[in-house]
């Protein structure tokens, strides 16, 4: 790589920022105009190719100016990109007539789980089929989304040589966006087919930070 990570913009080496828009981003659960389908699964899917398809538009577009100017859209990128995804996830989880049940809890794991799984391990419990989430406290969501960041910020710097590739590099971009957000569907539609549940407790902030 021919840039070290001291020579990146602040907005992609500290991992805070990414982590404070994560924060902001789930802080509210976007409206579904879906119903509820008499075959959620494959509304489900339906879904989740038109919202891959508009990721993969939109980071593609958004990663196609050159060199130093390509690094100054990469935060953008990603809230647009989860911009997408949350409402892919709402939209979903409407599909499947569990859109009430949907809170920050769920539109962080439909998010992000696959990014950085040991995040939730002591949030989330599998019985059977069916995941049971705990409520968590701001600091518990902070210590997560903090986890998150350092993921994604890795990952940034990790794919930025795209970033002085203009065209190649837009390709490429999109490419990521398009099974980064399969990736959320796949999520989104085990979590919604096997049913939302959410115990009373909320996470103890006394638990070590995870991974």
């Amino acid at each position: 790589m021919s840039k070290s990570s001291s020579q990146l913009p602040a907005v992609i080496t500290d991992h805070s920022r990414v982590t404070q828009a994560i924060l902001d981003f789930v802080s509210e659960i976007p409206d579904s105009r879906v119903e509820g389908s008499p075959d959620p699964e494959r509304e489900a899917q339906r879904l989740a190719n038109r919202a891959a398809q508009r990721a993969a538009l939109t980071a593609g577009s958004l990663a196609l100016p050159p060199g130093p100017l390509g690094w100054l859209t990469v935060l953008p990128e990603l809230i647009a990109i989860w911009k997408i995804q949350a409402q892919m996830v709402s939209d979903i989880a409407a599909a499947y007539g569990q859109h009430a049940g949907l809170g920050r809890e769920q539109m962080l794991w439909c998010l992000f789980r696959h990014t950085a799984a040991q995040a939730f391990r002591d949030l989330v419990v599998r019985v059977g089929d069916r995941l049971f989430f705990r409520r968590v406290t701001y600091t518990v969501a902070e210590r997560i989304a903090k986890t998150v960041g350092i993921k994604v910020t890795q990952r940034a710097v990790g794919n930025g040589i795209s970033r002085w590739l203009p065209v190649v590099g837009a390709m490429g971009v999109g490419a990521y966006a398009y099974y980064d957000t399969g990736q959320v569907a796949r999520t989104a539609i085990a979590l919604f087919k096997g049913g939302i549940e959410t115990e009373l407790a909320p996470a103890d902030d006394a638990t070590p930070p995870a991974g």
